[in-house]
């Protein structure tokens, strides 16, 4: 088993499909207070498999993000990566192996590594964790997720940690179908949506960074009625500013829908590499029988396929259909699209120092 790992400028990371592991990413969460880092890291394939052809090795980049607590301490963020995915039970020996191979490219007062996993989660792979209809219950305990994924680990350090940051349920759309099978696998009640929105004469149109004012008007609409927590208005202007303006870069598009000259609805489409993700969406408050952001959405899924991507992220939903989740109504409405519910493993800490890692965790529960 081998690791190694080779320090590199962000703006060198290669395009990827996961947006949060871009240097746009990097130039994005540079000005919210991390300090970010690049990293190409090669493992060998025994670290990832335990089976088949184990010999040779594999490669990626890697975008870590690093955020102090205060003037003395520190962590590292690796958001939605690593991107190379182990088989189940090599994913904690991979992280372990990982984390003390990074562990000197980090500032000397790191306290732990927090990985955001994209990868699948394990238990949704799992016959036991879904109910007599089919609905994915969620995973175990913390104590026997813990146990399962330090499994052939020499340190039995990886822990679950106690919150996730970036969304762990998500739906996939397909983007190699052609456009009237997208249109026939949505349900009823959402093609007919797009269609009603359509025919009573929204208009959906790219704007820039003049019309941000009237994105954030919609924006902060929506999430008070959601009870949603708040970005300010130069957030969303510096997405927009730190794009890249090449072709193998991150494009990003902030979409309006107008009805008889009313902004309806807004949302921001991220283009990265063969990805197009709904980064962020926002609705009026009257008028919502327009049935804007169906259109909308539908537009930008087209948008994203013409543009020569393959999948579409709609970046967030409930696990299932429980009516008690507070993104149920999220869940369904994008649930109606027609994509695969995908469930990720969320964030995973590995401790360099579990004294000031432990007190970390007190603060963090008590937030």
């Amino acid at each position: 088993m081998d690791c190694t790992i080779v320090q590199k400028d962000i703006e060198e990371i290669k395009p990827s499909n996961i947006l949060s592991q871009t240097p746009f990413w990097g130039r994005l969460k540079d000005k919210q207070g991390f300090q970010p880092k690049g990293f190409e890291i090669s493992v060998s394939k025994d670290t990832l498999f335990s089976h088949g052809d184990v010999l040779g090795s594999e490669s990626d980049d890697l975008l870590v993000l690093i955020k102090y607590i205060d003037a003395t301490h520190c962590f590292a963020y690796v958001p939605y990566g690593p991107e190379l995915e182990p088989e189940f039970e090599n994913q904690g020996v991979f992280l372990e192996q990982l984390s003390e191979t990074i562990k000197p490219y980090l500032p000397h007062n790191c306290i732990f590594i927090r990985y955001d996993l994209a990868w699948q989660n394990q238990w949704s792979a799992d016959d036991d964790y879904f109910d007599a209809h089919g609905n994915w219950t969620g995973p175990p305990d913390e104590q026997v997720q813990e146990f399962r994924v330090n499994y052939k680990t020499i340190n039995w350090r990886l822990k679950k940690s106690p919150s996730d940051i970036l969304p762990k349920n998500t739906f996939f759309l397909d983007l190699t179908q052609q456009e009237d099978t997208l249109l026939s696998n949505m349900r009823y009640n959402t093609r007919y949506n797009v269609k009603r929105a359509l025919n009573q004469g929204i208009r959906i149109q790219e704007y820039g960074v003049e019309h941000i004012s009237e994105w954030y008007r919609l924006y902060y609409d929506t999430a008070v009625r959601h009870n949603l927590p708040l970005q300010n208005e130069q957030y969303f202007l510096s997405i927009l500013k730190k794009q890249d303006n090449n072709k193998k870069g991150v494009k990003v598009k902030m979409l309006m829908a107008d009805w008889k000259g009313e902004y309806m609805a807004s949302m921001f489409l991220a283009l990265s590499h063969k990805r197009g993700t709904y980064l962020y969406g926002a609705s009026a408050t009257n008028k919502q029988n327009i049935m804007a952001s169906y259109a909308l959405q539908w537009e930008s899924i087209k948008m994203a396929k013409n543009w020569g991507c393959s999948e579409y992220d709609m970046f967030g939903s409930a696990p299932n259909i429980n009516q008690s989740h507070p993104l149920h109504g999220i869940h369904i409405y994008k649930k109606g699209f027609g994509g695969n519910l995908y469930h990720r493993m969320g964030c995973w800490d590995y401790p360099y120092s579990q004294k000031h890692y432990d007190l970390f965790i007190v603060q963090e529960l008590c937030n």
